[in-house]
């Protein structure tokens, strides 16, 4: 593991991306579980203005790993975002969230970067969303998706996942009141 920290992974470095700007600076780095209050309290507001769904506090703990979190020079947690492994070439980012304070400095923009990467290291070649910010994943790269975006193999062995990022993905009736107005979308990695 020549470079690596220690304690650090030589897939997914612990390192935080400093990403300096005109108004603000800010890291993005993988999250630990001292920062799983930090990113229910992000969420929260979101989740009472009906733009991202509830997650228990067990659920947050569980997914960890998946997490990065932008924070500023403060040490405050400015945003989080996660990255899920649907299959073997498809993962989802979901629980994308900037605070207001922190909107348009570049945030979202740059844990979408890190996620991406990580994506791109764990060996995925398709990433998937579930958004009301259309016009941000597109810049991105993110284009909208119809109904079949898996060969019918693919979609009988993801649609026995019990999780109800997969069964959006799928776009299964049981899930549509909870994606109400929201797009469905994707991006080729590079």
């Amino acid at each position: 593991m020549t470079g690596a920290l220690r304690g650090e992974s030589p897939h997914f470095p612990t390192r935080a991306t400093p990403y300096p700007g005109r108004m603000s600076e800010f890291t993005v780095r993988a999250a630990t579980t001292q920062d799983v209050r930090g990113i229910q309290a992000m969420l929260e507001p979101f989740v009472q203005r009906r733009i991202l769904l509830g997650k228990d506090l067990v659920v947050l703990y569980e997914a960890t790993q998946q997490f990065v979190v932008a924070e500023n020079s403060d040490g405050e947690l400015v945003g989080c975002g996660a990255l899920h492994v649907m299959w073997e070439d498809l993962g989802e980012i979901r629980t994308l969230i900037v605070v207001d304070d922190w909107l348009h400095r570049g945030v979202g923009r740059g844990i979408v970067e890190h996620l991406e990467e990580n994506a791109r290291r764990l060996g995925l070649a398709r990433l998937f969303c579930l958004t009301f910010e259309v016009e941000f994943f597109t810049r991105r790269g993110f284009a909208p998706i119809g109904e079949q975006v898996v060969d019918p193999d693919v979609y009988s062995q993801l649609i026995r996942s019990p999780d109800e990022g997969v069964a959006e993905f799928l776009d299964l009736a049981h899930v549509k009141p909870n994606t109400l107005g929201n797009t469905r979308m994707l991006k080729a990695l590079r």
